[in-house]
C-alpha cells in the first residue's frame, strides 16, 4: 500500500492543491479582490470534483474508505459523495450510454416524454443543449433533475438514497460553517460554487453521442491546457472509458501511444481542442434533446426502447 500510494503522488499533490486554493479563496484572496476569491473558489469546486472522480475509480491508494475520507470535505455543496459514486459506475456500463433511463449522466429525453413537454420547457432544454446554455444554465437544471430522480428512487422504497443525502449533511454542513466564520461572504461563495459547477458543464457537454455502435459513443478531446488539468485529462474520454482503473496522468501517454487506434474505435468523434468546441458549440447545439435512435431495436447499440 505504501509504494502504491507513493506511486500515486500527482493525485496526493492535487489534493493538497485543491485545499489550499480553498482556503486561499475564502481567507487571504477577499482582502485583495473579492472577484478573485469567487473565482478560485470555482477552481477548488471544478478540481475537487474531479479528485472525486478520480477516486471513484480507486485512487490514490487501495483504500476505498481512506480515498473517500480524502475528498469528504464537500466544498462543491450539492452532489452527495455516495451518489456521485454509485450514479457514475453505474455510468460506465458503456453499451448504455446516452440511454435515457439507464444512463444517469444522459443529456437525452425519451421522444414520447419530449412530446409531452410544455413548449416553454423545451424551449429551455433546447437553449440547455447549447455550450453557453449548459454553462449558464446546466448547474441549476442538472441539479433539479437529479435531486427530483433521486427523490422519486426514494420514495418507490430505495432507502439507501435516502441515506447518501443523509450522509452528506455533516461534509456540507461543516463547509458551510467555515465559510460562514472566514472573510469570505456566504452569497459570494455560493457564487463561485455555482461557477465551479459551471466549468465542469464543459466538460460533460459533449462527452458522449447517440451513435449506433457502443466504442463510437465517447469523444475524444485533444486538448492540453489548463481545462485538461481541471479535468484531469477527462477529455481524452474514450480513454478513460476504456481504461477507467488507469490514472489521470497515465491517460496522455495511453492515447499518445496510438492516437488511431483510439478515433478509429470511436469513428472519428474528435476535437482539438476546448477552443474548437466553444467556437462551434457556444450558440449551437450539438445534439437534439430527444434521443434520435430511441426505439430503434438494434444488438449492437443496446438502446431497445
Amino acid at each position: 500500500m505504501v509504494h502504491r500510494v507513493f506511486a500515486e503522488w500527482p493525485t496526493l499533490g492535487l489534493l493538497l492543491v485543491c485545499y489550499a486554493v480553498w482556503g486561499l479563496a475564502i481567507s487571504l484572496a477577499v482582502a485583495v479582490w473579492l472577484p478573485l476569491a469567487i473565482v478560485l473558489v470555482a477552481l477548488a469546486v471544478t478540481l475537487h470534483a474531479s479528485l472525486t472522480h478520480e477516486i471513484i475509480h480507486g485512487h490514490p491508494t487501495p483504500s476505498a474508505r481512506l480515498n473517500a475520507l480524502l475528498v469528504w470535505p464537500a466544498v462543491g455543496l450539492l452532489v452527495p459523495y455516495p451518489r456521485f459514486r454509485d450514479t457514475h459506475l453505474a455510468h460506465h456500463n458503456d453499451c448504455r450510454l446516452t440511454d435515457p433511463y439507464e444512463d444517469p449522466e444522459s443529456n437525452y429525453l425519451d421522444p414520447v416524454n419530449w412530446a409531452r413537454l410544455p413548449p416553454w420547457r423545451q424551449k429551455l432544454l433546447r437553449v440547455n443543449n447549447t455550450l453557453l446554455g449548459r454553462i449558464v444554465l446546466g448547474p441549476m437544471l442538472g441539479q433539479i433533475a437529479f435531486m427530483a430522480t433521486d427523490w422519486r428512487a426514494f420514495r418507490s422504497g430505495e432507502r439507501a438514497i435516502g441515506l447518501a443525502w443523509l450522509m452528506h449533511v455533516p461534509p456540507a454542513a461543516i463547509v458551510l460553517l467555515i465559510v460562514a466564520t472566514a472573510p469570505i461572504p456566504v452569497w459570494a461563495y455560493l457564487v463561485g460554487v455555482y461557477l465551479g459547477h459551471a466549468v465542469l458543464r464543459i466538460r460533460t457537454f459533449l462527452e458522449h453521442r447517440a451513435h449506433d455502435h457502443t466504442a463510437a459513443r465517447t469523444v475524444i478531446i485533444e486538448d492540453n491546457g489548463p481545462l485538461a488539468l481541471l479535468f484531469l485529462n477527462n477529455n481524452l474520454h474514450l480513454v478513460h472509458h476504456m481504461h477507467p482503473s488507469v490514472p489521470w496522468y497515465r491517460l496522455p501517454a495511453l492515447y499518445q501511444a496510438s492516437p488511431g487506434r483510439y478515433v478509429s474505435r470511436n469513428d472519428g468523434y474528435r476535437y482539438r481542442s476546448y477552443g474548437e468546441i466553444f467556437a462551434r458549440h457556444l450558440l449551437r447545439a450539438k445534439d437534439p434533446v430527444p434521443h434520435p435512435l430511441w426505439g430503434k431495436t438494434d444488438a449492437e447499440t443496446g438502446l431497445d426502447a
